[in-house]
């Protein structure tokens, strides 16, 4: 078995090995022979809740990955494109770093904006219209 590496995120940081629990099953899809015989994809494993980062990248995490994490706090990520295992294992662990990377960036604050002025003019424009329109829907004299 091949030695098991922190996961980098960024300079700060680094998700430890003990974290994280790769699971390799048979893959399906291209492979010919060797499709039945080699453990190719690979079951990433992360729990949130145990996890060593901070509290606000997990309260982040769980915001916006709450439909992968499992009922005991774990997220799963699958990879099964590539038919080499090490690759596999690579491609898993892009994929969750890219996942905690997204939970770790700071959104930025939106600054509210008044509507333009035109904006303003039209809107109104089309509600006078409206309002004639639905005028005009009275009742007839007879």
């Amino acid at each position: 078995m091949a030695r098991q590496q922190n996961l980098e995120i960024d300079d700060e940081l680094t998700v430890p090995h003990w974290e994280l629990v790769e699971t390799f099953t048979r893959s399906s899809g291209p492979g010919g022979q060797n499709v039945n015989k080699v453990s190719s994809a690979v079951q990433l494993r992360w729990n949130v809740d145990a996890s060593s980062v901070p509290a606000r990248i997990k309260t982040r995490f769980r915001q916006i990955w709450k439909n992968r994490i499992t009922k005991e706090g774990d997220v799963i990520v699958d990879a099964s494109e590539h038919r080499s295992q090490a690759l596999n294992r690579d491609a898993a662990r892009d994929r969750l770093t890219s996942m905690i990377r997204k939970a770790a960036k700071k959104r930025k604050r939106r600054i509210p904006t008044r509507p333009t002025r035109g904006s303003v003019e039209r809107r109104i424009k089309a509600k006078k219209e409206t309002g004639e329109k639905k005028a005009l829907r009275g009742k007839v004299d007879p």
